[in-house]
This record gives C-alpha cells, structure tokens and sequence, in this order.
C-alpha cells in the first residue's frame, strides 16, 4: 500500500539513525517516495548524502540551504501523504508534545495535515522514564501513530527495551496501517490492458499500438484503494510494480478471453481498457511465409467480442468498458455503452494530442448507464487512473 506515497522521513539525533539508508532504500523498493528531513543532531550519526543517493532527493537539514534559499517546510508537510518520524528521539519527542519547533523537522511536522507516524528509540531507563512516557501519550492523544519500540541489546551495552523497531518491521507496520479502513477493501477487481498479437506466421503477427499503461494504472489505482486486483496483461513492455496485483500474461485475443472468462465470476468491478484485436489471421502459417508474389491476400476471421460477452454474462459486476474513437467519440461510446450492457464507458480519442496510444498523458470522458456525461482535462494515465477508480466508487455508493 506504499506505491506513489510520497513519505516524509523525519530523523533525529540518535545512533538508530544509521539504520535510515535501508530503510530508504525499502521505502523506494514499496515503490513510495521519499523525501528525507535531518536535524542537524542526526547529521553526526548519517551524512545527507548517503540518504540523498538511496532516496533519489535532496536531503533538508535547516530552514535555508547553502545558497540561502529558504527550505519550504509547508510546501513539504503538504506534498506528504505520510510523515514518518524515526528514529524519535526524547528530545524531538519533547518537543513535538510540548510545541516547542526549533529545527525544519519540527516545523514541519506542526504544519502537517498527514498522518504522523514515529518510531521512538532511546536507552532503557530513559525510555521507562514518566516523562517520556507522558509524552508519547501526548502524542497519541493530538492523534499520531507510535511504532512500539523493540527489546534488544541497546547502545549503552544494557538490553531491554527502546530499540528502534528495524526498518523491515517499520516497512510491514506502514504496509498494514495503510490498508486498514480503505475503501475498497474486501472487493475483487479485474482488469485487463494492452494490445494482442494475433500469429500470421511464427514470426508475424497482427497487432497494435498500445503499449498498456492506462490498464495498468487502473490496476494500480484500484489496488491502491485497498481492491485485490487480477490483471490480464498483452504483449506489453510495461509491468505493474504493485506487487500486490496478480499479473496474467497472454499474447492472443483468445486467451486474453479465456482468462478474462476464468476470472470474472467472484469479481465485483471489472475494468476492459486493452486494446484486443478485432481480426485475426483464419488459418495462421506453421511456417514463415516467404516472399514470392506481388499481391499477398490474408484471409481475417472475427475474434471473440470480449465485452460484449461479459455484458451478456453480467451479474452483480460493475462492467467498465473503454472506447477509443478516431470520430464522433461520444456518439460511438454512447452506443457501445447501450450495445454491451455496460455500467460505464470511458471515450478517448485517438488523434486529439496527448490522448490515446503511445503517451502518458489522457483526457477522458466518461458516461455511465444514466447517460450522465463527464468531462475531465488531460492528465498523466496514472491521474485519470485515480479520477476513474474514484467515480467508480461514487457510482457503487449510488447503485
């Protein structure tokens, strides 16, 4: 539940610190991103520019930088989803508690609107001390999240609590917290994306141009909102780094039905952007065929209508369809709407710049079955993914 988060990891002066590179470099591999904030205390125990190369940002230590210029900390509290504090040391601690904000980490966090979560790490006796422990209730009471200390053998040479939980546990900890209470929680979604081969020959095939990356970001962005997620995936270069997402390969229109039709019983949202083939090939060649005459004549077949199959076999599934149209886009995806018994369509054009195959960018409209019609600007596939995934949701709540 990591992929795209943008986390703020807030580090303070303890020797726990040292263990903050791997747990960058964890945060990275969840596929969040990672901004890192130092104060200047945690700077003796782990250089800036250890954690600017694993978290691929620039690490802020103060208010200005070495040019003087000023280090936005509400511009950086609002970007986060999530500012995670750790190693929280008694001091950084005491002053969170107490409103005490004297270091770019501390103004940061008071300008937070996102969840704050910290780990605290100090020595036994300090950790058990009243104070300390008041001021973790403290915390707890404005509303923040505390990852337990651990037990362990500690900096001094005692063991006993205050460890630092480690970086895995830290990882697994924001992983559960972020899956609990979303929305989508307990669906199951299906998904397919990008183009089929359909065989000529073994080393020919009839294809097209999409690369797949809108079905993917459905994928993601479902997932993302808490839905298990199956996606039935063509011939693509893309992938999905949501590990989370149970990934099909095919490569033909036909098996591309077959999964699509073994998958879609239990499912509850059913999303078909791919782009399947229309024809194929009536008799593909065992062998490569050569090059003899002027005139090569192929002989095309129709390919199952995956949609208008799963219209036919709906239940309970909100049906989700995309019509890609090089004209009279919304007249045609009206039709195909009514034709295919869809809950939603999802019309983009294939000649307006920035829409269409090939580009990370999409403008969408999208009507559903109300013929109630929406139009939204032109945005990155990962954010029409997410303007999707949330009308899908208003729609379920209404129907």
């Amino acid at each position: 539940m990591l992929h795209r988060k943008k986390i703020v990891l807030g580090i303070s002066g303890g020797i726990a610190a040292y263990k903050c590179a791997h747990l960058v470099r964890l945060l990275v591999k969840q596929g969040a991103q990672v901004r890192v904030v130092l104060t200047k205390a945690a700077t003796e125990f782990i250089t800036p520019q250890t954690l600017s190369v694993v978290s691929n940002n620039e690490v802020l230590t103060d208010f200005f930088d070495a040019d003087h210029n000023w280090n936005n900390h509400v511009h950086l509290a609002e970007w986060a989803d999530l500012l995670l504090i750790a190693p929280l040391t008694a001091n950084t601690l005491a002053k969170m508690a107490n409103g005490v904000c004297d270091n770019l980490l501390l103004a940061t966090y008071f300008s937070a609107r996102s969840k704050t979560i910290v780990a605290p790490a100090m020595d036994l006796d300090m950790y058990q001390h009243p104070t300390v422990k008041n001021n973790l209730l403290l915390l707890q009471s404005f509303g923040n999240t505390i990852i337990p200390a651990e037990s362990g053998e500690l900096a001094s040479g005692l063991s006993g609590e205050g460890r630092m939980a480690e970086p895995e546990n830290i990882v697994k900890f924001l992983v559960d917290f972020g899956s609990k209470n979303l929305p989508l929680n307990g669906t199951k979604a299906l998904v397919n994306a990008g183009p089929t081969y359909e065989a000529i020959d073994p080393v020919r095939f009839i294809g097209n141009r999409s690369s797949g990356k809108m079905g993917i970001a459905v994928a993601e962005a479902l997932s993302k909102q808490g839905a298990q997620v199956t996606l039935v995936l063509g011939p693509s270069h893309e992938s999905s780094r949501d590990n989370k997402i149970n990934i099909i390969r095919i490569e033909s229109a036909d098996e591309m039905f077959s999964a699509m039709i073994a998958n879609y019983a239990e499912k509850d949202i059913v999303v078909c952007s791919a782009a399947v083939a229309d024809y194929k090939p009536s008799v593909p060649s065992a062998v490569k065929i050569k090059k003899k005459e002027n005139d090569f004549n192929l002989a095309l077949t129709k390919t199952t209508d995956i949609l208008e199959y799963l219209g036919k076999e709906k239940k309970a599934q909100l049906l989700v369809g995309f019509a890609l149209e090089t004209d009279n886009l919304l007249e045609h995806a009206q039709q195909k709407l009514i034709n295919k018994n869809l809950d939603l369509i999802v019309a983009n054009s294939a000649v307006e710049q920035g829409s269409g195959f090939s580009v990370g960018t999409n403008k969408i409209t999208i009507i559903d079955r109300r013929n109630k019609i929406t139009n939204f600007e032109l945005k990155s596939k990962e954010e029409v993914a997410e303007d999707l995934v949330g009308y899908i949701m208003d729609f379920m709540k209404k129907k």
